[in-house]
């Protein structure tokens, strides 16, 4: 029998948070994790002191499985080569790596050395392929993703083309999932498990800003539009947001519009920057980047970390050894 994403993991539950960064800090990550799912903390940009910072309080919340996730495509080869070294060094085994987009083959090889699990999320068939063949957990992400996308197809068009071609991986689908009912059809087109990031944007543990919250949980997803204007920090990638005046001028000026803080560090944002609002942020919120996925129609408050986990909890698979506790309480009840 193919292995569940919980069995992968080692976790409870077949779900996977989001590393969104800026929104997903370390509280997070081990909320979710502690809740039985698989937690993961934005890399982003982080490097030295700024990234020890986040770990340790990665390492410090929770001692149950938990990822970091990098993005290849923004901080090139050899930064992405200094991240994965820092967090590999700076944390336990039970810290897995997770890669939006596909990092270059030494990366690959560096994680499967260290004997950590990987994720790598994908927006195509032939990087599904890949990563699958170099043993990752492979994230199917359809356009109806928050966030950058990584493809043009529909998430279960992919995860059935995935699932055709990869019989045996281990497959997790994203995009367009805020419900038990939308997971269960995520399931029945052949994945494994699930990837859920607009759900735990509005979290109580999220670091996203109050009114980035408030948007979220006020739309449906005719208020989301595909657009490429938030492109200084990231360019040359469509994303999911929710419309703003900035999506509806784009030849408006990059000038500066608000201020945030990373790590302790401060920050001018400018105008159309990928960086979404968070705590930290002041300023013009309202046109900031708010990434939000289609399943915002289905998120409509302010809950913990756990409790998403334990909505979904009962719809997706969890490790072979929870379902054989489960079968021997039931037993035994009898």
């Amino acid at each position: 029998m193919r292995p569940t994403l919980a069995d992968v993991l080692g976790v409870r539950v077949s779900l996977l948070q989001s590393g969104m960064g800026g929104v997903a800090g370390a509280e997070l990550a081990c909320a979710v994790s502690n809740a039985g799912a698989a937690g993961c903390a934005g890399g982003y940009r982080l490097t030295g002191g700024a990234l020890s910072a986040m770990l340790a309080r990665l390492t410090e919340g929770t001692d149950r499985p938990v990822g970091v996730n990098l993005i290849p495509e923004v901080v090139g080869p050899d930064e992405l080569r200094r991240q994965v070294e820092q967090v590999l060094e700076e944390t336990p085994e039970h810290v897995h790596m997770s890669f939006f987009g596909m990092p270059e083959e030494p990366v690959f090889t560096r994680v499967a050395a260290a004997g950590r699990a990987l994720v790598v999320q994908v927006g195509s068939l032939t990087d599904g392929v890949h990563a699958a063949e170099r043993g990752a957990v492979v994230v199917a992400q359809g356009v109806e993703a928050g966030g950058h996308l990584l493809g043009t197809a529909r998430r279960g068009e992919l995860v059935a083309a995935l699932r055709a071609k990869l019989p045996d991986a281990c497959l997790v689908a994203s995009g367009g999932i805020g419900s038990p009912a939308e997971a269960g059809r995520a399931l029945a087109a052949g994945a494994d498990g699930v990837l859920l990031g607009t759900a735990f944007v509005v979290a109580r543990e999220s670091r996203a800003h109050s009114h980035f919250k408030s948007a979220v949980t006020a739309a449906d997803e005719s208020d989301t539009v595909i657009t490429d204007v938030y492109e200084i920090g990231w360019p040359g990638r469509r994303h999911r947001v929710l419309a703003t005046a900035a999506t509806a001028d784009p030849e408006q000026p990059k000038k500066f519009i608000g201020r945030t803080v990373v790590e302790g560090n401060p920050y001018l944002v400018p105008r159309f920057s990928a960086a979404v609002p968070t705590d930290a942020t002041t300023g013009r919120i309202e046109e900031m980047a708010m990434y939000c996925g289609l399943s915002c129609s289905a998120v409509s408050e302010e809950v913990s970390a756990a409790d998403v986990v334990a909505e979904f909890a009962h719809v997706l698979p969890g490790a072979e050894a929870a379902r054989n506790e489960k079968r021997v309480e039931s037993h035994v009840s009898r």
